[in-house]
């Protein structure tokens, strides 16, 4: 990849849905730019329009005007985009078929490349992504989905991830169905990928304490506009946007009194 082309370019993207009184504008003229092994998190509120944008950097849907260039190109083709863009989201357990084992599924991850291993290297890929984020291979031999806890789901969308070695992983709310112990170590498995694959990370989030302290450069969103974006210490200790005061004053605070 040239030193000098952005991962993500995006130029007044704009994304509307529905007609008439249903008319929603989810995106609205919406420009950055997202660097190479960068970690990026998209901070707002309920209906910001942030998994809207998340799904446009996936290539699920298109804007409605605008331009959004991959490594300088337009996405035309899905397939190979997401052999380089993959994603974790909230719900581990709406990523898996509940009817096939979780290894097989694993397995089926290598559909997606043009040439696939040869079923041994399957295997031994397979088993080595498990261990990569701390799960024995025969813990989860001949078990389906709803037989594993949440965070044990969430680390085989992580294994998935480790099989599949994408150059930027787009993580939607990946730690919001955990407890906060798992929740710590999703984060740790998540960092570690992105050093042994040299990854790009967007993240996506409500939690603007999350995003301080993982980010390079933070994106806050507010009805379908980035609002404000900067380095974490910028945007959090010298914010600029109303918005961004009102995110920071909702993290709890022990020192407060209860109302």
């Amino acid at each position: 990849m040239p030193n000098n082309t952005s991962v993500f370019t995006a130029t007044n993207i704009t994304r509307t849905f529905g007609h008439g009184k249903k008319f929603v504008k989810a995106i609205d003229e919406v420009s950055f730019t997202i660097e190479n092994e960068e970690i990026v998190t998209i901070v707002g509120g309920s209906s910001c329009g942030k998994s809207v944008l998340a799904k446009i950097l996936l290539g699920l849907i298109t804007p409605t005007s605008g331009e959004l260039l991959y490594l300088g190109k337009p996405i035309v083709n899905q397939r190979d985009h997401w052999r380089e863009v993959q994603s974790v989201f909230q719900d581990p357990f709406s990523c898996f078929n509940q009817f096939f084992k979780i290894r097989s599924q694993l397995k089926s991850s290598f559909g997606i490349f043009k040439e696939k291993p040869s079923d041994k290297e399957m295997e031994e890929r397979v088993d080595q992504a498990l261990m990569a984020v701390n799960i024995i291979p025969s813990e989860i031999e001949e078990k389906y989905p709803f037989e594993l806890s949440g965070g044990q789901m969430q680390r085989m969308l992580l294994a998935r991830i480790f099989i599949l070695k994408p150059k930027v992983l787009i993580a939607d709310e990946p730690t919001s169905m955990v407890d906060a112990c798992v929740r710590a170590n999703i984060l740790d498995y998540l960092m570690k990928l992105k050093q042994e694959l040299k990854m790009t990370i967007v993240f996506i989030t409500h939690d603007i304490g999350l995003a301080y302290y993982v980010s390079d450069r933070i994106f806050i969103m507010h009805k379908g506009k980035i609002v404000e974006q900067g380095n974490p210490d910028d945007v959090t200790l010298k914010p600029k946007s109303e918005h961004t005061v009102q995110l920071l004053d909702d993290i709890p605070d022990i020192h407060k009194k209860w109302l």
